[in-house]
């Protein structure tokens, strides 16, 4: 096989698992949401937070490293071929975004959520509102890569 074409397929692997963490995490917390649950919303917390170390943080490492190996074997100069210098700025947005409010918000919500548990008293609309807002910044870090992703796919003419 091709070595470029197996960089790519293992740089396609890593944005998949990347972007569809995000995804899923969204999606999960949003279920638990719905229950008002404080000790099922602390355990979805919980496990976005351990899957965003096994699949979000090794899918960033992995994009980085197949996608700079993809541009070198495939001859494309990184930072004078536009879709990629601008899907590496969408890159550093999301991964900004994510260590600045996604993460922080994570912690946040779990603490609130595990203080409930403990104490028998949520005040749900406290963790609605933080909630809210870790979605929002969620959808943010979810979407700049997203658009990383069609720049990659269409290869405009930047």
């Amino acid at each position: 096989m091709d070595m470029y074409l197996f960089i790519k397929l293992l740089h396609i692997t890593a944005v998949i698992a990347f972007v569809g963490n995000i995804t899923t995490g969204l999606f999960w917390h949003a279920h638990a949401a719905r229950t008002r649950d404080p000790k099922l919303l602390a355990h979805t917390m919980d496990g976005i937070i351990r899957s965003d170390r096994l699949f979000t943080v090794p899918g960033v490492i992995g994009i980085i490293v197949t996608g700079v190996a993809a541009a070198i074997h495939g001859n494309f100069p990184i930072l004078r071929t536009g879709w990629i210098l601008w899907t590496l700025i969408l890159f550093v947005v999301s991964g900004l975004i994510f260590m600045i409010r996604v993460a922080p918000l994570q912690r946040q919500l779990r603490a609130i959520a595990l203080a409930a548990v403990q104490s028998g008293t949520f005040e749900y609309a406290h963790y609605h509102a933080l909630a809210v807002r870790w979605e929002l910044w969620g959808a943010a870090a979810l979407l700049t890569p997203l658009a990383g992703l069609a720049l990659m796919v269409l290869k405009p003419g930047l």
